[in-house]
């Protein structure tokens, strides 16, 4: 199971890439948006064989969490890393503008945070429903204990990065020598 989540992981870069390469080097952008599209089916195949191995009678496992995290965070973050990759892409092989630079201080860093933390809340609620999904479709508290364990792990995170994120709304982070970073 281990080693199916760390495949589906190398096929997602797999396609991303191979997606802009058909896109910007060989100029077919249809076959390479194509590609990029494909990335959805590596999480929905991912599922399945989480979902089998569960119900062959498989004690669920941290791996089985993963994979549920692996989802979550794939629905959710999926869509930003390939325009994050695309961008790049573009840029250094295709003549497309430089990436933007990203806010590192005051209100427009702490606006960046909380929509981080906001989609890290989505991978987290996507995430938590399927652990649960599988719980109750494994039936038995003792075979998916590990599963229980990893949304509470996962809840004290997501509740720590709140905090974290927040906290540059109240005590915006100022460059070196503009001020004491107090609102």
């Amino acid at each position: 199971m281990a080693a199916f989540i760390i495949g589906c992981e190398v096929a997602f870069w797999v396609f991303v890439l191979a997606g802009l390469v058909f896109r910007y080097l060989l100029k077919a952008k249809r076959l390479g948006g194509a590609l990029l599209l494909v990335t959805p089916l590596i999480d929905l195949a991912l599922l399945i064989v989480t979902v089998w191995d569960l119900r062959d009678g498989a004690v669920a496992s941290t791996v089985h969490g993963i994979a549920a995290i692996y989802i979550g965070v794939s629905l959710v973050y999926g869509h930003s890393m390939i325009r994050w990759a695309d961008v790049r892409f573009a840029h250094r092989f295709a003549g497309g503008p430089a990436p933007e630079s990203l806010p590192r201080y005051g209100q427009a860093h702490a606006r960046r945070e909380r929509i981080g933390w906001a989609k890290h809340f989505g991978a987290w609620a996507i995430g938590c429903a399927v652990l649960y999904a599988m719980v109750l479709l494994v039936g038995d508290a003792e075979r998916t204990n590990a599963l229980m364990g990893i949304m509470r792990i996962w809840s004290i995170v997501i509740t720590i990065d709140f905090v974290y994120s927040f906290s540059f709304t109240l005590w915006p982070k100022q460059a070196k020598g503009t001020g004491n970073g107090h609102v």
